[in-house]
């Protein structure tokens, strides 16, 4: 689904990834981990033209998308939540999903809506509330929905755990998994908590310097010491 190779981006004149190559297939979670200001939000936003890609190549679903804005890429089928919790803080829960609709006719939005709140029930019980009333955990899930509501074919997360707790981080996660196995949308995700993100990948690539270190299964990271040459060395 997506194909990123040797790409090279940053911001100004700061160079932050350096041949950073990695592929998505249909279905699966795929984690990028890492120390802090290894390039992993980088590739993201370079993926999802919120910076440009200063050399290399981004495909989705076969296509070239370099220099493609995000709005055009939303339309593509891939959705992206930043870090934080990015929602409305005065409007309700249901105002939200609503806003992200504007292109669909009330009845499918309706639908659309409906769907969410199948999949996450707390939104449902929520959604007259106003939306920064929530939980740390709570408007995570929002942001989840909200970027669902379009139906996309990749979802792209930018640490959804940022000052959770570590209980929510799992039901964040474990939502996250639900997502891929009950909506069928493949996702690629960036995560500081290494442990809890490995036990809903598929695959995993470690980033160190703004390079690709380390990949393979998430078992295959969690032997010998992987984990400590790519956070501590």
């Amino acid at each position: 689904m997506l194909t990123v190779s040797g790409l090279e981006t940053g911001y100004g004149k700061k160079q932050v990834t350096f041949g950073v190559s990695m592929e998505v297939h249909v279905g699966e979670v795929v984690a990028i981990i890492g120390p802090n200001g290894a390039g992993k939000s980088t590739v993201l936003k370079a993926v999802h033209g919120l910076i440009p890609v200063w050399q290399g190549e981004v495909r989705f679903t076969g296509s070239i998308i370099n220099g493609c804005r995000p709005a055009g890429n939303v339309s593509r089928g891939i959705a992206f939540v930043p870090q934080g919790n990015r929602v409305f803080g005065q409007l309700t829960v249901m105002e939200n999903l609503d806003v992200v609709g504007s292109e669909l006719s009330r009845k499918e939005l309706r639908s659309r809506i409906d769907e969410m709140f199948g999949i996450f029930p707390i939104l449902k019980e929520r959604r007259r509330q106003q939306s920064g009333l929530l939980s740390g955990g709570e408007q995570q899930i929002l942001a989840f929905a909200r970027a669902l509501v379009l139906r996309p074919k990749l979802l792209m997360l930018d640490e959804p755990s940022l000052g959770l707790s570590p209980n929510l981080v799992s039901i964040v996660l474990e939502k996250v998994r639900q997502i891929n196995q009950e909506s069928g949308v493949t996702v690629l995700i960036v995560e500081q908590k290494v442990r809890e993100v490995l036990r809903i990948a598929n695959r995993v690539y470690g980033m160190r310097l703004g390079k690709i270190a380390v990949e393979g299964g998430p078992d295959a990271i969690l032997v010998g010491d992987t984990l400590k040459h790519l956070f501590l060395n």
